[in-house]
């Protein structure tokens, strides 16, 4: 495990993600106390796949897993709106 602080990795983050890629784990430190721990997100702390550790949470209810299928469109629609338009409710209001 290296040790690398946080103004280094700055300067040199390419480098430090390409030894992550390479299953390296690097502890981020910040004038010598740990602050951060960059890993490969294949497995978590204990070993185990990060799938698995996903499927856990969501059975505890921590989090809620995305649904699977077809993905919904995500720009926003405009809201039907009743009644006179905002900028006339404006004018009105500046008189």
């Amino acid at each position: 495990m290296q040790h690398v602080g946080v103004r280094e990795l700055k300067n040199g983050l390419s480098r430090f993600l390409s030894l992550v890629m390479r299953g390296e784990r690097i502890v981020v430190t910040e004038r010598g106390t740990p602050v951060a721990v960059i890993h490969s997100p294949d497995r978590v702390e204990d070993g185990s796949p990060v799938e698995e550790k996903l499927l856990a949470l969501a059975l505890n209810g921590a989090l809620v897993l995305p649904a699977k299928g077809k993905r919904r469109d995500s720009r926003a629609r405009p809201v039907p709106i009743r009644g006179k338009p905002v900028s006339r409710m404006v004018m009105e209001d500046r008189r």
